[in-house]
């Protein structure tokens, strides 16, 4: 079976649909698992003693944050399991609900003052299902619109797609910022950080309600029509598939490093090391959050028309280069932070070369568990250690994030170079079957 023979080599109003109500619920279903590092220090007064010292608590707060990446692995390998067994479209609305309820309960549960130690215990449990939730989500959403889509498409899928996912951390920034502007600082500890979870919790359930509308992908459709279903998938990666499993995994370390430090922890390092308020660095983040989401999609699209090679060359070294622009300019000229954080944002959408990689990298009929494995256990890897290590490097060198963002930028594009050559050679190799 070829993996497809799609009647038109153009997107259809119903691929270009599908692609839509697939990164609406991808953002929301992001936001909902992003909004709790917003409001950690709110969280964290509510749900742990009083006389906690401040460090601990966050230490505690950040702990229970942390548990949704492990968490991740599991949920995804499960919903992964069934997605090749029974569907792709089932799994693809159950990580939404998945997603909703714990996302609500968040913001209905009662605090340490009402139920003593249960109240962490229960926050660590919802937390543990958005990981859960979340480790199908990706996977799942970029298996789902590149099996939808035509082709030579695939890179503008999984573009639009990330776009959708990285627009969630964008909307639970503004969230974050409205719900500080509106709101004292003690309202917002007292009630108002419930308000971002209910509303996300809303948000899932109707993202749920629009994935009714989906359809079954295609290639799952023909594969199950022709019984070629495999008995257990994760057995069938783990045995003859290790290649793909480390090509995926080191092209995530790249994404890991691009996402976690540029986007997520320069913020924080921007305020240590230059002494930025709290408020420019929100500002330059969200400019640099809105150009990543916009050039993830630009980048699917380049993908499609010039290939995965040329575009990871000139995205991954623009990384690089935009990054250490960055950590000097931000000393240098405090007033270029916005412009130079957006660049860097920009040159953070090369991160779609990631799912166009993995995808290709496994047959249809294992291809759900064979990305969602090598995805979130590499991201569970090291999305986790990544903190650590740039907290460490920044103690030895003010440039060390940006260092770690190059070299790790570097395997990746070596990676995505090999396997490019590896893949045109087994091409050249293979016998016609006519």
């Amino acid at each position: 079976m070829t993996e497809r023979s799609p009647p038109s080599t153009t997107l259809t109003r119903q691929d270009l649909r599908t692609l839509t109500l697939a990164s609406l619920g991808g953002a929301l279903e992001f936001y909902d698992f992003i909004i709790f590092v917003f409001f950690a220090a709110a969280i964290g007064k509510q749900f742990f003693p009083a006389d906690t010292p401040e460090w601990l608590e966050m230490v505690q707060t950040f702990g229970i944050f942390a548990a949704a990446y492990l968490a991740r692995p599991l949920g995804g390998l499960i919903m992964a399991h069934f997605g090749d067994k029974v569907g792709r479209k089932r799994m693809f609305t159950l990580s939404v609900f998945l997603m909703a309820v714990p996302t609500l309960l968040i913001g209905l549960t009662p605090t340490y003052e009402t139920l003593g130690y249960a109240a962490p215990l229960l926050l660590l449990v919802f937390r543990m299902m958005q990981g859960a939730a979340i480790g199908g989500e990706g996977p799942g959403a970029w298996v789902f619109v590149s099996e939808h889509v035509p082709a030579r498409h695939i890179g503008l899928a999984c573009g639009l797609l990330t776009g959708g996912l990285t627009g969630g951390i964008m909307l639970g920034s503004l969230m974050a910022t409205a719900i500080n502007t509106i709101f004292t600082p003690a309202e917002v500890v007292s009630y108002a950080w419930r308000i971002p979870f209910i509303l996300g919790g809303v948000f899932g359930f109707g993202a749920m309600y629009l994935r009714r509308f989906l359809h079954e992908t295609p290639v799952f459709e023909e594969m199950r029509r022709r019984r070629q279903l495999a008995e257990l998938p994760i057995k069938a990666v783990l045995k003859d598939h290790r290649r793909g499993i480390v090509v995926s995994m080191l092209v995530t370390w790249m994404l890991t490093a691009a996402v976690v430090v540029v986007i997520l922890l320069t913020p924080r390092l921007l305020q240590q090391l230059h002494g930025f308020t709290p408020a420019q660095t929100l500002q330059a983040n969200l400019a640099g959050t809105f150009t990543l989401t916009v050039c993830a999609m630009l980048c699917g699209w380049l993908i499609d028309r010039f290939g995965v090679v040329k575009v990871a060359t000139l995205g991954m070294l623009g990384l690089i280069a935009s990054t250490y622009l960055l950590y000097v300019g931000a000393g240098a000229r405090p007033d270029l932070l916005v412009p130079l954080y957006a660049l860097a944002g920009a040159c953070v959408g090369v991160i779609n070369v990631v799912p166009f990689v993995m995808i290709n990298a496994f047959p249809p009929a294992i291809r759900f568990s064979g990305v969602s494995f090598s995805y979130n256990v590499a991201y569970a890897i090291f999305g986790g250690l990544t903190p650590l290590l740039v907290s460490g490097l920044v103690a030895i060198d003010r440039m060390g994030p940006a260092h770690y963002v190059a070299v790790v930028t570097l395997v990746g594009l070596v990676t995505v170079i090999v396997n490019a050559r590896a893949r045109r050679g087994l091409a050249a190799q293979a016998v016609p079957a006519e």
